[in-house]
């Protein structure tokens, strides 16, 4: 019989130890757990690049998987340790926004703000709590401990600001850059399924100023060096240039600005 499945997703690299001791620490307590790294790579701070991140993978797993996500600048701070249950799937992490796009997706939700010591390390430090409160608490649930025993019901889970793109009149829309992946492609918050683009150039997305005009179905039917839209496998409209870094030449990063007019 198979343990159960945890994830991880930090931005603490793998250079140092902190990775291996939240694996230690989860292991001591269910030596027949899974775990699978979603990236430890993610840019130091970036909360948004993780929440872009874990909702591009979190239901790739089976129902029942715990998605422990670790980007926390606010660690030691008022901010709240919180388990989130939705979708058939638990989420542990600091209450940032880094499940807004997954919560957001899903619609309902039931969280608690965990407080119980029974199920975090003995006096958690206030620099690593992704090793004395995170790891403990997916362990612990992983074992059968319910998750709501963690702490008090909250209904209040922070999300980030301007996620959803905001229609200045109907043929104007005002959205962001998601995130920006290793090939330099610009994922936007423009869901493919809303913003059908076409190839008749009916559109023009702007990014720093920058006109994106064209629209191709694969990347390899565009021109070199040519910045063009394309629906990607993320879900949303994508801003790329084949066989280039489509971010390097427009200047651009994630949180960034974006305009999409309709002709």
């Amino acid at each position: 019989m198979h343990g159960p499945l945890i994830t991880l997703l930090t931005d603490f690299g793998t250079r140092d130890h902190y990775v291996a001791a939240m694996k230690g620490v989860i292991l001591a307590i269910n030596p027949l757990a899974r775990i699978v790294d979603i990236s430890h790579h993610i840019a130091p701070f970036q909360i948004l690049e993780a929440a872009y991140t874990l909702s591009q993978a979190w239901h790739n797993f089976p129902d029942g998987t715990i998605h422990v996500a670790v980007v926390d600048p606010g660690v030691g701070s008022s901010r709240r340790p919180i388990v989130v249950r939705a979708g058939g799937h638990l989420f542990i992490g600091p209450d940032n926004g880094i499940f807004s796009l997954v919560l957001d997706s899903l619609g309902e939700y039931a969280a608690s703000e965990i407080t119980n010591p029974r199920y975090t390390a003995p006096n958690p430090g206030s620099t690593f709590h992704g090793r004395d409160i995170f790891a403990p608490i997916a362990a612990h649930v992983s074992t059968g401990v319910v998750y709501s025993e963690a702490g008090a019901p909250i209904n209040d889970v922070r999300f980030l600001k301007s996620l959803r793109p905001l229609e200045i009149s109907p043929l104007h829309w005002a959205g962001i850059v998601l995130h920006i992946d290793r090939f330099g492609n610009l994922i936007t918050n423009f869901p493919s399924d809303k913003f059908p683009v076409k190839s008749d150039k009916s559109y023009v997305l702007l990014v720093g100023g920058i006109p994106v005009s064209q629209y191709h179905h694969y990347y390899g039917a565009a021109e070199p060096g040519i910045p063009f839209l394309i629906h990607g496998s993320s879900g949303y409209l994508e801003v790329s240039i084949n066989q280039a870094d489509a971010a390097a030449t427009l200047g651009a990063r994630a949180g960034q600005s974006l305009e999409l007019r309709w002709r």
